[in-house]
C-alpha cells in the first residue's frame, strides 16, 4: 500500500472530497424524471390503466447508466411537457431491469433512450416518432419541443375518453 506524505495529505483530502461531491447521486442515477410532477407508472399498471381509462401511453425505455437518458429526463421538468403528460399514461422502464419489455419495444434497435406512443389498447403507433430516418424513437436531449410535438400529435390521434 502506498503511503501519502503528510505534507500532501490536505491536498489529497481536498481532492477526495471534490470527487465525492461531484459524483452523481445514486438517487438520480438515470436522471431526474420529475416523479413529483409526472405520474410515472410501471408497465403492467400503466397498460391496465390505459385500457381502463382510454388514454394513450407514452412509454420511455432508459437505463440508469446512460448519460443521454439523464439529459433527456430533464425534459420532464418543462411545464408544457408536464401539462401534456396529464393526457397520457406515462410509463418509464429500465431496459436493464425489464429486459422482456425493453426487447418488445425495439422495432429499430435497442438504443436508449427510446420513446414510444401507444394506443389505449397498448399498440405501438409507428407513425408517431422523432423526425429522423434512423433511430426514429430517439428524441435527442436538446429540444423538448420535438417531444412536445409528438405528444400533441398522439393526444389528437388518441383523445382520452371522458
Amino acid at each position: 500500500m502506498a503511503s501519502i506524505p503528510l505534507r500532501t495529505l490536505p491536498a489529497a483530502l481536498a481532492l477526495a472530497v471534490a470527487i465525492l461531491v461531484a459524483a452523481p447521486s445514486p438517487a438520480l442515477a438515470g436522471g431526474d424524471w420529475n416523479d413529483a410532477g409526472v405520474k410515472w407508472m410501471t408497465f403492467e399498471k400503466g397498460m391496465a390503466a390505459a385500457k381502463k381509462e382510454g388514454r394513450p401511453v407514452c412509454l420511455i425505455v432508459y437505463t440508469e447508466w446512460c448519460p443521454h437518458c439523464t439529459n433527456y429526463s430533464k425534459f420532464f421538468h418543462d411545464p408544457k411537457i408536464v401539462a401534456k403528460a396529464k393526457q397520457f399514461v406515462m410509463i418509464r422502464i429500465d431496459q436493464d431491469k425489464e429486459k422482456a419489455v425493453g426487447g418488445q419495444f425495439a422495432p429499430d434497435g435497442s438504443y436508449i433512450p427510446r420513446t414510444f406512443f401507444l394506443s389505449p389498447a397498448g399498440v405501438l403507433d409507428p407513425a408517431l416518432h422523432a423526425p429522423r430516418d434512423q433511430y426514429r424513437y430517439f428524441y435527442g436531449e436538446n429540444d423538448p419541443g420535438i417531444l412536445l410535438d409528438s405528444m400533441e400529435q398522439a393526444a389528437k390521434k388518441y383523445p382520452a375518453r371522458k
